[in-house]
């Protein structure tokens, strides 16, 4: 239950009482519960915030690691693309060097 709905409560019970306590005294008790329950809002909001904080920096750890996966992939997908390439035309030339040399 939030700070902010206890205060009413309990204001709806001083007012049940409210014949019994002079004006002033109410008054005092009411800005007594009413900074009471800011504290208790600052407090949850303090907590609320470390919270959002926490996840968002969880979040973000996540898509750097997937970030660095995906790149690692594309990166791992290149080389060997670029080693089968070059194989193909060492053998090539190879083979076409060889058959200058044979036939000529």
């Amino acid at each position: 239950m939030s700070a902010l709905l206890r205060v009413r409560e309990k204001r709806a019970i001083a007012v049940d009482n409210a014949g019994s306590l002079p004006r002033a005294m109410r008054m005092r008790q009411s800005l007594a519960q009413f900074e009471e329950a800011f504290r208790e809002e600052a407090a949850e909001s303090i907590v609320r915030r470390e919270r959002l904080r926490k996840e968002a920096a969880q979040r973000s750890r996540v898509r750097r690691v997937e970030r660095t996966r995906k790149e690692g992939s594309f990166r791992f997908a290149f080389l060997t693309l670029a080693i089968v390439v070059t194989a193909v035309i060492v053998t090539v030339v190879m083979f076409e060097t060889l058959a200058m040399l044979a036939g000529g």
